[in-house]
């Protein structure tokens, strides 16, 4: 059995799981944690996900994806009896640790992942399928069907900046949104 002496305070603790199994396991948790009155031991369960939006032949679709797959975040009281219900929840492998000491994160690893969660609520990441010499045509706005090479992607903005030949061969930088393009 685990020694549970030096643990007294709130932490966070990473609790491995059965792969894809992370939003059952968060739920089977909670659930328990509500039947045996453990509110007071173990406070939140998180399966961190975030946001992406890519461009897939021709269509935007929208993904969430799981941070850490096959791992859930549980803050709690280390402590022989929340120790228990978190360990025995169905689908829970064990915890990270070594053999059954379970290793609580740092506050610098907790606060970068909560910054990470939060960033990818408020804005979705976005992958775009086009990279510099790439050659694109534009299927819509006031340059539709100009054809030419990526110059530059920006996927924080969705935009990339690409080059089109306007007013008799005379090169142009433009930028677009990547909705707006298609790959040659």
């Amino acid at each position: 059995m685990a020694d549970f002496s030096e643990n007294s305070g709130r932490q966070w603790y990473v609790v491995q799981t059965y792969s894809g199994y992370e939003n059952k396991v968060r739920a089977n948790l909670e659930q328990r944690i509500a039947t045996m009155s453990m509110e007071d031991r173990i406070f939140r369960v998180l399966v961190p996900v975030e946001e992406r939006t890519f461009n897939k032949e021709g269509k935007v679709r929208h993904v969430r994806r799981k941070v850490f797959p096959s791992y859930v975040l549980v803050e709690m009281i280390l402590e022989e009896q929340s120790w228990y219900v978190v360990r025995h929840t169905p689908g829970v492998t064990g915890f990270v640790g070594t053999g059954n000491h379970p290793i609580a994160l740092s506050a610098k690893e907790v606060s970068e992942i909560m910054a990470k969660i939060s960033k990818d609520q408020a804005k979705p990441k976005i992958e775009i399928a086009f990279k510099p010499g790439d050659t694109i045509r534009v299927k819509s706005g006031p340059f539709v069907n100009q054809v030419g090479p990526v110059v530059e992607v920006n996927a924080d903005k969705g935009k990339v900046k690409f080059s089109v030949t306007l007013f008799g061969g005379r090169e142009t930088l433009t930028e677009a949104d990547y909705t707006d393009l298609e790959k040659l």
